[in-house]
C-alpha cells in the first residue's frame, strides 16, 4: 500500500515538454507510474514523450482520460500557480509540486483552492514521493535502475524536509536490507502543502508502514507539531528522528527558505527535547538510522522487506 501513489491512479506531467519534464517523465514511465497524459498549452496533439499524449489543457487531458487523480508540475515557477489551480478546477485531488522559487503568495493563493476543491499538494520545492514496487512521483531516485536497485517494499515509512537526507536515509536503509513502504519530501519552502505531521498522519493510517522516520530541520514547527502528535496519541508507531542544523544559530538559513531560527523559535535542540520527550529515537547521524530501525522492528517481530 501507498499513502500518497498508487498503482491504479491516473496521473498527468504539467510541462511535459519542458527539459525536466521529458526526463522526469522517463523515470515515472519505466517504474511504472500511470502516467496517462502530458498538459503543456500550445503543445496539444504534437508527438507524445516518452509514449505519453501531450494536450493543451488539463480539462482535454480529462475529457480523453477520465478523472485525474495526480499531477506532477514542472511549470517554470511564476506559472505554478496557474497550472496547479487548473488541475484543480479539473478534478484533481492530489498535486506534486517540483519547482522551487515558487512566489509565497502564489503558494497561498494555491491553498485556499486546496481548500476550496477539496485537494491536497506536496511541495513546493520537492523531489516528489516514491512507493517501491507501486510508482514515483517526481524524481526522487533519478532514473528507474536505480530506483530498482535500492528502495524495496518494506515497513518504514519516511517523511523528510530534506531532498538530499530523502534519498542518502533510504539508500542507508536499502543498504540494511530494510524496505521502504512511502518516501515523501515534503518540500523546503518555508509554506507547503503536507508538512511532516500531515504525512505522519498519513503513515499512522497506513497499514503497511510500521515505523516512521523524520528527518527535520532547524526553523518552523514541523517536528515540535509531530511531537504534540505522538504525545497526545494520535501517532502511536514508532518515530526514529534525525535534526539537521546541530550548530545554526539565530538568524541562520540552512540551505533553504523554510529552515531558519527565529528567535527561540525553530531551534536544534528544541525539536530534539520535544521529540524526545514524546518517545522518539532521536540520532545524531543519519547512517545510525538503520541500527535504530532494526531495533525497533526485531523487537516488534517485523520483517525488514515486503514480498
Amino acid at each position: 500500500m501507498s499513502i500518497l501513489p498508487g498503482k491504479s491512479g491516473k496521473v498527468i506531467i504539467q510541462g511535459i515538454t519542458g527539459r525536466e519534464g521529458r526526463a522526469r517523465t522517463k523515470l515515472m514511465v519505466d517504474i511504472g507510474t500511470n502516467v496517462v497524459a502530458g498538459v503543456t498549452p500550445g503543445q496539444g496533439g504534437s508527438r507524445g514523450v516518452w509514449g505519453v499524449p501531450v494536450y493543451d489543457t488539463v480539462n482535454e487531458a480529462v475529457e480523453i482520460h477520465g478523472n485525474i487523480d495526480i499531477t506532477v508540475v514542472f511549470v517554470p515557477a511564476p506559472l505554478v500557480k496557474n497550472a496547479v489551480i487548473e488541475s484543480f478546477a479539473s478534478g484533481v485531488k492530489l498535486a506534486v509540486i517540483v519547482p522551487d522559487r515558487v512566489p509565497v503568495y502564489d503558494v497561498m493563493a494555491i491553498a485556499r483552492a486546496a481548500g476550496e476543491y477539496g485537494a491536497r499538494f506536496t511541495g513546493p520545492n520537492t523531489l516528489g514521493v516514491l512507493s517501491p514496487g507501486i510508482g514515483v512521483l517526481g524524481m526522487i531516485g533519478g532514473n528507474a535502475d536505480s530506483v530498482r536497485k535500492w528502495f524495496k517494499p518494506g515497513p518504514v515509512g519516511i517523511t523528510s524536509r530534506s531532498g538530499g537526507l530523502t534519498t542518502s536515509t533510504a539508500y542507508y536503509l536499502s543498504q540494511a536490507g530494510i524496505g521502504q513502504s512511502t518516501i515523501v519530501h515534503v518540500g523546503g519552502d518555508s509554506i507547503i502543502g503536507l508538512p511532516h505531521p500531515e504525512v505522519v498522519k498519513l503513515f499512522q493510517d497506513d497499514p503497511e508502514t510500521k515505523l516512521i522516520v523524520l528527518l527535520g530541520e532547524i526553523g518552523g514547527s514541523q517536528e515540535e507539531d509531530v511531537a504534540e502528535l505522538m504525545s497526545t496519541g494520535k501517532v502511536t508507531k514508532p518515530v526514529v528522528a534525525y535534526v539537521g542544523g546541530r550548530g545554526a544559530k539565530e538568524g541562520t538559513q540552512f540551505s533553504h527558505a523554510g529552515a531558519i531560527i527565529e528567535g527561540s523559535r525553530g531551534t536544534y535542540q528544541g525539536k530534539v527535547d520535544s521529540l524526545r520527550d514524546a518517545g522518539a529515537i532521536v540520532v545524531d547521524d543519519i547512517s545510525s538510522i538503520p541500527a535504530e530501525v532494526k531495533k525497533i522492528l526485531d523487537k516488534l517481530g517485523i520483517p525488514y522487506v515486503r514480498d
